[in-house]
């Protein structure tokens, strides 16, 4: 596996990967409710991720296997907040997302950065906490009785 910058020819699997992950990984978040679920896939779409991939201001990477598949999705912001971090639900628990969250927090620190911020759904909570983030204010309530958290890390002294 490698992770690597996304270029635009990575839109159509890169969209696959996003839309699989929140459909079948994410449910606890969206309680498989029709219209949250559309909300929630609106933007994840070829279109999209050719645009962020063009923005100059917030880095797109893409962790891709052995074979080339893409197999997990991440976008970190210029200002150190990673928007994305979607997994294929066929590489879950295989180490891909930490290795593209490490991809992203090394970005933030050649930036000058010296703290990442996120917000967490439910479902993916305990993978942020493992990874050394902490709560950052109180849960916000979303559509479901499930929070949206707010998380950071200090990426100080981090190699």
């Amino acid at each position: 596996m490698i992770v690597r910058r996304a270029v635009a020819d990575d839109a159509g699997p890169a969209s696959h990967v996003l839309r699989r992950s929140i459909s079948e990984l994410c449910a606890r978040d969206h309680g498989n409710d029709p219209e949250l679920l559309k909300s929630w896939l609106a933007n994840k779409t070829p279109e999209q991720f050719r645009n962020w991939v063009a923005a100059e201001d917030s880095p797109c990477f893409v962790a891709e296997g052995d074979d080339g598949a893409i197999l997990d999705v991440g976008l970190v912001s210029k200002t150190g907040e990673i928007r994305l971090n979607y997994v294929s639900p066929d590489a879950r628990f295989q180490g891909v997302s930490i290795a593209l969250i490490d991809t992203m927090e090394q970005e933030a620190r050649k930036l000058g950065l010296t703290r990442t911020t996120l917000n967490s759904t439910a479902t993916a909570h305990r993978f942020y906490k493992a990874r050394g983030y902490r709560d950052d204010g109180a849960p916000r309530a979303g559509r479901l009785k499930d929070n949206i958290y707010p998380m950071a890390k200090d990426l100080a002294g981090l190699k």
